[in-house]
């Protein structure tokens, strides 16, 4: 017979004389009670109230059991907590902090079931995950109190593996299984973009149509403000440099090698092997030159890293329409383009993006918004809370296990909820300080 968890007692080796049982009657008890300080930072962002004004309930309002900014908020919060899949939320919907946190309050009446919030993923059209995406570039310019003078933006595409037969997948080669290839944008830590897109496409697809879509914006409210386009090879398309010498834009973007590039390095690559071979250790040595491939319009400028190490030569050329020393401009602002990734990988990584197993390709689109919005709330607690302490640089999933996953009892009554967090939780002065910090506007200034 299999055990009944809830009933029947789970024992365990003893200890001494003593026998060590378990069950799940614990009543009101969480395992995530830091997710509380998630609703915090979404109280001063107002990230779920935005989201869910962009969509229109096509429901009868006398028959709905659960609001959607409800829905909403229950399945970022979720993701942001470590539940990817829907079939979590069989037991979740019955997690009192996760009733706390979506404004339900604590209750006898669930939260939404996965069937309920499979039946939601799947109801939104082009126009409302196009209004929601927009609510990403709107909490970065919420950032800003006064106009900034330059912003860097990065884009990068990345493989999302598929498992099935989901609409828009493909067998790119390059990446050697079915995928989908999303595309995102950040500046600095701050996510602007996150687009699904299928694989069977070039990797700078609808790049173009993005960079006028967040110039447009940005010029709108910064009119002054300095706009620098930044990517890998995969960008290097000469239409998009065009626009950008067009319309103002810096670019430093990537450039696939190729044999007349490789002649035009040639003299500086002789160079560092001879150094290479006098020293012993590696040679580094910058130059730049006019170049244009047979496709495009004109030639541009193109930086030279001519290395060599102990593997031998190791060129680079990157393009640009910046000023300045070409070292400088590939050590201090191309390389810094690194970064992104590890952005890109805490989306993939720490908050699921890549859970799009829904057939339907909107609907997986707006799965990609939910993991964003999730990025979004612990980006946020970590530029609004942990300034200035021990993980003030650390990824989603640190500080899911160092802040969220915190043991609680819960007790309510007429006029307060109150949290009991586990005594032996180390870092209760940190707590204390960071909610400190989310319930003043003054005390993390960005």
């Amino acid at each position: 017979m299999m055990t009944e968890c809830n009933g029947l007692p789970l024992a365990f080796s003893s200890l001494g004389r003593k026998k060590i049982e378990a069950d799940f009657a614990g009543g009101k008890l969480t395992s995530d009670a830091g997710a509380a300080l998630l609703r915090e930072v979404d109280r001063r962002i107002g990230l779920i109230a935005a989201l869910a004004n962009c969509v229109c309930d096509p429901r009868q309002p006398a028959k709905i059991t659960h609001e959607l900014r409800t829905m909403l908020a229950q399945r970022v919060f979720a993701i942001a907590m470590g539940y990817e899949d829907l079939n979590d939320h069989d037991s979740l919907r019955n997690d009192p902090l996760l009733q706390l946190i979506t404004q339900r309050g604590i209750d006898d009446k669930p939260l939404a079931s996965a069937s309920t919030l499979c039946r939601f993923e799947n109801r939104f059209d082009r126009q409302s995950l196009a209004r929601m995406a927009e609510v990403l570039v709107e909490q970065v310019i919420a950032l800003h109190h006064k106009p900034p003078e330059q912003i860097v933006l990065d884009f990068d595409a990345t493989d999302d593996p598929v498992p099935g037969q989901q609409e828009g997948r493909f067998f790119p080669g390059y990446y050697d299984h079915y995928c989908f290839l999303p595309l995102y944008v950040f500046c600095g830590e701050q996510l602007l973009v996150a687009y699904l897109r299928p694989s069977k496409i070039d990797a700078s697809w609808h790049s173009r149509g993005l960079l006028k879509l967040l110039v447009r914006r940005f010029r709108q409210v910064w009119p002054q403000v300095k706009i620098i386009f930044r990517a890998d090879r995969g960008f290097c398309r000469w239409k998009l440099q065009r626009w950008c010498d067009r319309h103002d834009i810096g670019y430093i973007v990537g450039l696939a090698k190729n044999e007349v590039l490789q002649c035009l390095a040639e003299p500086y690559l002789q160079q560092a092997k001879q150094q290479f071979e006098q020293t012993g250790q590696k040679q580094r040595i910058f130059a730049e030159t006019p170049y244009a491939a047979a496709t495009w319009d004109r030639q541009r400028r193109v930086l030279i890293k001519a290395e060599h190490n102990s593997q031998g030569a190791n060129p680079r050329f990157v393009v640009t329409n910046l000023g300045g020393d070409a070292q400088e401009l590939y050590d201090d602002l191309y390389c810094q383009r690194g970064d992104m990734e590890n952005r890109i990988k805490e989306q993939q990584l720490d908050l699921f993006a890549d859970g799009t197993s829904c057939h339907a390709f909107l609907a997986n689109q707006f799965r990609l918004l939910l993991s964003s919005a999730a990025y979004v709330l612990l980006e946020s607690l970590r530029r609004l809370g942990l300034q200035g302490t021990e993980l003030a640089k650390a990824q989603a999933g640190t500080i899911r296990l160092k802040l969220l996953k915190i043991g609680a009892r819960i007790s309510c009554s007429v006029r307060r909820v109150v949290l009991h967090l586990a005594g032996g939780y180390p870092l209760k002065e940190l707590f204390a300080r960071i909610l400190s910090r989310l319930g003043n506007p003054f005390a993390a200034p960005t």
